[in-house]
């Protein structure tokens, strides 16, 4: 073969090969998004809505409020609950809520959630209800993993929770700035805390549920505080708890206000960016319904 025959052979075989480069480069970089053109930013926070759980963090490093750690002593138990405080920023004396995590434990979203609270005129506190249960008696920020946090939280017992939270409470209410008032409000595990502990507390003013699933008759026997419960439409493993509840409540004579959010999922206060829009148009809804019923019971 000669030299000119050799190099049309190498010359064509290069230029059949390009396609198939270009194509395996293009396929390589397929999740990569659209080269050469800026990323789609998300919109701008509404500032009277909670952060999302992205958002959270930039929220509390952003925020005016006074917010700090106290260690609550509780009768019985050798490990204090830590929890965070925020006051708002008002003249007269506010009332207080408190603030029950989900079974994700008491991260930066929950601090964010306590923190529009005070921004809205309450006193909030978050108590991180696993202090103590964590590596060398630490709570949710001396766990590495989510999914050691979640054990650790399906592990209290709800007598251990009403007791912490009780002493939440009376620390809250011994405060100087307290009006001497008091709710709960909860997420998912939390949501479900709040539902049961106003049954377990004569004494609350009001209880607050974000989709939390309803406790058992007799709890809700003993229920005096009125319930507001907020739930995601595609929720069917909570949702089914709402019914049964209600009639309970209705038959007793104790309020239970109810408003479900078509197409929102579980979670969706801090998921507010899924679901195709459905979780932030029931954020948008539900805070503020929130906040007046909260309002409505505690001023």
């Amino acid at each position: 073969m000669t030299l000119q025959m050799s190099t049309a052979i190498v010359v064509s075989m290069l230029v059949a090969a390009a396609p198939a480069a270009a194509q395996a480069r293009h396929e390589a970089h397929a999740h990569d998004g659209p080269q050469d053109v800026p990323a789609t930013q998300p919109a701008p926070r509404n500032d009277a809505l909670p952060a999302d759980e992205e958002g959270a963090q930039s929220a509390l490093n952003s925020s005016p409020r006074h917010g700090e750690w106290v260690d609550v002593k509780v009768p019985g138990e050798e490990s204090p609950v830590r929890t965070y405080v925020v006051y708002p920023e008002r003249k007269d004396n506010a009332p207080i809520v408190i603030v029950i995590h989900e079974i994700f434990g008491l991260t930066d979203w929950i601090r964010t959630v306590a923190d529009q609270l005070a921004r809205d005129g309450f006193i909030a506190l978050a108590p991180d209800l696993i202090s103590g249960r964590g590596p060398g008696g630490g709570g949710t920020d001396s766990v590495s993993a989510r999914d050691e946090v979640v054990k650790l939280v399906r592990g209290l017992e709800p007598a251990t929770v009403d007791a912490r939270v009780n002493a939440v409470r009376a620390y809250g209410l011994g405060l100087p700035a307290a009006n001497g008032r008091s709710a709960t409000l909860g997420f998912c595990w939390g949501g479900s805390a709040s539902f049961r502990y106003a049954g377990s507390q004569p004494e609350l003013d009001a209880a607050v549920v974000f989709y939390g699933g309803s406790p058992s008759a007799d709890v809700l026997d003993r229920i005096e505080a009125p319930v507001l419960g907020l739930y995601g439409g595609d929720d069917a493993r909570v949702n089914a708890t709402i019914e049964p509840a209600a009639a309970e409540m209705k038959k007793l004579g104790t309020t239970y206000e109810t408003e479900i959010y078509e197409g929102a999922g579980h979670g969706f206060l801090r998921a507010q960016r899924g679901r195709d829009g459905a979780n932030m148009r029931a954020t948008e809804q539900a805070w503020p319904r929130a906040l007046a019923f909260l309002r409505a019971h505690t001023q």
